[in-house]
């Protein structure tokens, strides 16, 4: 019998491999570190909208699905959902691909969350976007 899995539709923006320096007591990968990928990822397709610098302003509904363990392969999916007059919304869905554990192969998301960025000049003050297209 065939697995079927969802596949994410949005933009991949960031992909790593979980290591075991990154481990909690329990022996997953700690949230921390979980939520440093979802930042970064959400960073880089924020800062290519906008075409410059951004900082975040507040990560919403962070809901951790499923565990993560050292050796899986997360990839970071992120999609723009509102730009504002200086800020802009990130969806941000980490999927996991199991390379060192069974089942080995699966791929299914683990962690979702949702970050706004706020586009800075270069004194780190707020600058208005230019209207633009969602990538």
């Amino acid at each position: 019998m065939k697995i079927k899995y969802r596949i994410p539709t949005d933009h991949i923006v960031l992909r790593n491999l979980t290591m075991p320096k990154n481990i909690n007591a329990n022996g997953n990968i700690f949230g921390g570190w979980i939520i440093s990928q979802i930042d970064i990822g959400g960073a880089i397709l924020a800062k290519e909208i906008s075409g410059g610098k951004v900082t975040t302003v507040c990560m919403k509904n962070v809901t951790f699905i499923e565990p993560i363990l050292s050796g899986d392969l997360l990839d970071c999916y992120g999609r723009c959902i509102k730009i504002g007059n200086t800020s802009i919304t990130i969806n941000i869905q980490i999927w996991i691909k199991k390379l060192c554990s069974k089942p080995f192969g699966k791929y299914y998301c683990a962690t979702k969350a949702q970050v706004v960025y706020v586009a800075i000049d270069r004194y780190g003050n707020k600058r208005n976007l230019l209207p633009m297209s969602i990538i």
